[in-house]
C-alpha cells in the first residue's frame, strides 16, 4: 500500500500545495501566453485576483524558481516577470490539466448538481 504521510519532505504536499491554488497556474498561464509582463498586466489578465494574492503568488512562484523578475533601476521602479526555464517546463503538464478539466466540465458539473440534491 502507498502512504501518504508526511515523513520530513514530501513532494506531493510541499510542491503542489504551492501550485494547488487557482492563482499560481493562471499567473503561469498569462506568462506563457503572454511573454514579459509587469504587474499591472498580469492583474489586468486575470481580471479579479485581488493586490495582496497577486503579491504573495508571484512571491512563490519566485522562490519556487518558476518565474523570474527583472528590476530596472529607474523610478518608478519597473518589474518584469516571465517564466523561468523551469517554468516552461511546466507548463505542458498545465497545459494537459487544463485540456483534462475542459473535455471533463460538464461531467463534473453535472455529477455536482446530481449529489447536491
Amino acid at each position: 500500500m502507498q502512504n501518504f504521510h508526511h515523513d520530513g519532505i514530501c513532494p506531493i504536499r510541499d510542491i503542489i500545495s504551492r501550485l494547488g491554488n487557482k492563482w499560481a497556474l493562471l499567473v503561469l498561464l498569462a506568462l506563457n501566453s503572454n511573454g514579459t509582463m509587469r504587474y499591472n498586466e498580469i492583474q489586468k489578465s486575470l481580471g479579479d485576483i485581488s493586490e495582496r494574492m497577486l503579491s504573495l503568488t508571484l512571491h512563490n512562484l519566485y522562490s519556487d524558481g518558476l518565474i523570474s523578475r527583472t528590476v530596472y533601476p529607474q523610478v518608478p521602479p519597473r518589474v518584469e516577470y516571465h517564466l523561468s526555464e523551469m517554468g516552461f517546463s511546466l507548463i505542458p503538464n498545465i497545459k494537459s490539466l487544463v485540456e483534462w478539466a475542459v473535455n471533463n466540465s460538464n461531467t463534473i458539473m453535472q455529477s455536482r448538481n446530481e449529489k447536491a440534491k
